[in-house]
């Protein structure tokens, strides 16, 4: 369990891949805000 395996963090992390345990990095601002009215 280390780099060579990549059901791990740190495997996923030197594989290049992305799953359950290491996710892809998503965008926080998805929904536009609703403006403020003057």
């Amino acid at each position: 369990m280390g780099r060579g395996d990549i059901k791990t963090k740190k495997g996923k992390i030197s594989n290049g891949s992305f799953g359950k345990v290491r996710p892809a990095r998503t965008k926080k601002n998805a929904a536009p805000k609703a403006e403020k009215k003057a």
